[in-house]
């Protein structure tokens, strides 16, 4: 059995992340570990570089604070503010003793309201639940559920993105082996 450590305790990730392995390795067994680990960016990135940071070093941090596993999975939400208009998306980073992948998921634009309430500083999933009357949407379906009436929601959202980023791992012979010490985000 195949141990999968996952640098969040929000269930969605979890949920994610295993479904994600089921499909790309059906043939596998796995367990699941949550544990929460600093991403070392805002609670709130502003950029897809800084997401993409978030999510290598929540995978790393992983790695380091749970290392018997087979693999370590970062996932971070960002958002993009560019031209009066702002979309989020979710990286992801999935690594191994000597293999890593990487993908991102699809981007949607948010309502004025809720952009205007990140602006201000509020997380995403703190102004969907001013926008939307709800709590703890991000604990469940997200933004991106809330907005297409879970047509597709976060499970889905970055499903397809950890499913991506675990290519390297399906087809191990076509991607180079890493060292701990390379960086994921290169």
């Amino acid at each position: 059995m195949k141990t999968i450590v996952v640098a969040s305790n929000n269930p969605v990730k979890s949920q994610a992340t295993l479904r994600a392995f089921q499909r790309m390795f059906p043939e596998g067994e796995f367990s699941l570990n949550a544990i929460s680990v600093p991403s070392g960016v805002k609670h709130q990135p502003f950029s897809d570089q800084e997401t993409l940071q978030g999510a290598s070093t929540r995978a790393q941090n992983a790695r380091r604070f749970a290392d018997q596993a087979d693999y370590w999975v970062g996932i971070e939400g960002g958002v993009l503010d560019q031209d009066g208009e702002m979309s989020a998306f979710a990286w992801v980073v999935v690594l191994s003793q000597n293999r890593a992948g990487k993908s991102r998921t699809g981007m949607f634009y948010l309502p004025e309201e809720v952009a205007r309430l990140v602006r201000e500083g509020k997380e995403l999933g703190i102004a969907d639940d001013i926008v939307f009357g709800r709590s703890d949407s991000k604990q469940e379906n997200g933004a991106i559920g809330l907005l297409t009436g879970d047509v597709i929601d976060r499970v889905g959202l970055y499903e397809h993105a950890i499913v991506l980023a675990l290519v390297p791992f399906k087809n191990a012979d076509l991607y180079p082996k890493i060292s701990h010490r390379d960086d994921v985000n290169n």
